[in-house]
């Protein structure tokens, strides 16, 4: 078999045959066999087992038929090497026994040590950049997201003392912001010289803010961080989260090659607020999964005839999966959208070159 290169074409906005499919949270729990690997262990013992870790970045490529592989992993990875303790804890997230609340505690991070602290992750990308037939996406938690946990404690609804950080003392987020921004720079250039051939940042809460507060407080760290990653030749992705349409237009000089969007925005929506500047990913509504397998087809087909208007359209979902998705329907929702695609790709440039 071939590699299937269709995600990096589209990444990159040039023609596919068909439009390409993955979906965030891809390796879960709607998925029988991965839940019986979470009996035995937890997701950060998965981590740290490079040869189980790919395998079950390998299962849903093997099970859906997806065309990119997300590197099987947590946001919150990194922040250990930066002296900040946690744990993923059942039901509730992320847990940081030590949050950040002053300035010493931001004073006490130190820089990130991708091959002393997360070797077992650049291993793990190691094994996958050899048995993958399609790209492997890696990412990353971007600032706001990751500081959100790590002052809060745990995930929170309000962002409060996020918020009251920010407000309160702005020279004290900034500098959180700048050594947050350090680590996913180095952490993700690892990725990417590791075999990594894309990588996503997961700013999974961000449009808690409004657009003002966005600008001001987080989008100068985005986009740096972008920028000090442009040299490298992977495309890159920026997911503002959910409820982030309203921040679309902020994006514009964000070195970015795909936005990704939640289903609030419609796709040609979304284009129109980043002026037609970025490839663009979505934007299935998760929840949609739960209905019968033809209301979800019609869902996709009307993304999907929008997404194919303008060259450069990766379909996903809104937000991640979630565990009582059926592995049945995500598998006949992957080969409908080739399919699908396919037909009405090849359509249109029928059409058009009756034009010509």
């Amino acid at each position: 078999m071939s590699y299937n290169d269709r995600f990096i074409r589209a990444c990159q906005r040039e023609h596919v045959d068909q439009i390409p499919v993955w979906y965030m949270r891809q390796a879960g729990r709607y998925d029988p066999d991965y839940r019986k690997i979470k009996e035995k262990y937890s997701l950060l013992e998965i981590c740290k087992q490079p040869e189980l870790a790919a395998e079950v970045t390998l299962m849903p490529v093997r099970k859906l038929g997806v065309d990119a592989a997300i590197l099987y992993s947590d946001i919150m990875n990194p922040v250990a090497s930066i002296g900040i303790d946690f744990d993923i804890v059942a039901n509730i997230g992320p847990v940081i026994a030590n949050p950040i609340r002053s300035a010493a505690d931001i004073e006490r991070l130190r820089p990130i040590d991708v091959e002393g602290d997360l070797g077992h992750v650049i291993e793990t990308i190691r094994i996958l950049d050899k048995e993958l037939e399609v790209p492997l996406i890696t990412f990353a938690g971007a600032p706001f997201t990751i500081a959100s946990y790590l002052i809060e404690g745990r995930p929170s609804k309000n962002y409060l003392r996020t918020k009251e950080m920010m407000y309160s003392e702005p020279e004290l987020w900034h500098e959180l912001m700048r050594k947050l921004g350090d680590m996913v720079i180095t952490y993700l250039r690892a990725h990417m010289a590791a075999g990594g051939k894309a990588f996503q940042i997961f700013d999974s809460w961000v449009g808690a803010l409004t657009p003002a507060d966005f600008r001001k407080f987080v989008l100068p760290t985005i986009e740096r961080i972008f920028s000090e990653l442009s040299d490298l030749p992977q495309p890159k992705i920026y997911f503002p989260g959910v409820s982030s349409g309203e921040l679309l237009p902020e994006l514009h000089n964000v070195k970015a090659n795909v936005i990704g969007l939640d289903w609030r925005v419609s796709i040609e929506e979304g284009r129109r607020r980043l002026d037609n500047g970025f490839a663009v990913q979505g934007n299935l509504d998760p929840t949609i999964l739960t209905a019968p397998i033809g209301v979800i087809e019609s869902y996709a087909k009307e993304i999907i005839d929008s997404g194919i208007i303008e060259p450069g359209f990766i379909f996903n979902l809104g937000h991640g999966l979630f565990p009582e998705a059926s592995i049945e329907k995500l598998t006949e929702l992957t080969a409908f959208v080739h399919a699908y695609s396919r037909k009405a790709i090849a359509a249109r440039s029928q059409k058009e070159a009756s034009h010509v």
